[in-house]
């Protein structure tokens, strides 16, 4: 393989390709540009898609069953704390009630659980599972 410099190539400047490129040089003849018929193109009429945001992730025919999910977790709110459960299980259901519905008022009743929570691994997961949910509120 030859690696030195090719020294006998001519070194064109900007001017004479900008020439080139505008049909100006004189080595090269201008070429009609054949005109094309332009079609107008039928574009079919989209039907309305419902609000998507209105019920995320509920697919079309679904919506009884997210009404009734709603309905179910209200309900459960106010149940949490007669739950005879481990801490463990109760920090899982506030932190499922709190992602479903938004309630960042059960940011604090879901901390106050993680700290009941004997195995520090486990707790130390639900620690950052509330950060993470503190995170979000104060970003949203």
């Amino acid at each position: 393989m030859n690696i030195q410099p090719v020294n006998n190539q001519p070194v064109s400047d900007d001017n004479d390709l900008a020439k080139v490129l505008s049909g100006a040089d004189g080595d090269a003849p201008a070429a009609p540009v054949p005109e094309t018929p332009t079609e107008e193109v039928a574009v079919p009429e989209i039907a309305p898609v419902e609000d998507p945001a209105a019920t995320p992730g509920v697919k079309p025919g679904h919506e009884e069953l997210e009404g009734i999910k709603k309905e179910a977790l209200e309900e459960l709110k106010p149940l949490v704390d007669k739950l005879e459960l481990p801490p463990e299980e109760k920090f899982d259901i506030l932190l499922l009630i709190i992602r479903s519905t938004d309630d960042e008022e059960l940011v604090n009743k879901a901390h106050t659980t993680a700290t009941e929570i004997v195995d520090e691994t486990r707790k130390a997961q639900a620690l950052l599972d509330i950060i993470k949910e503190v995170d979000y509120f104060a970003n949203k």
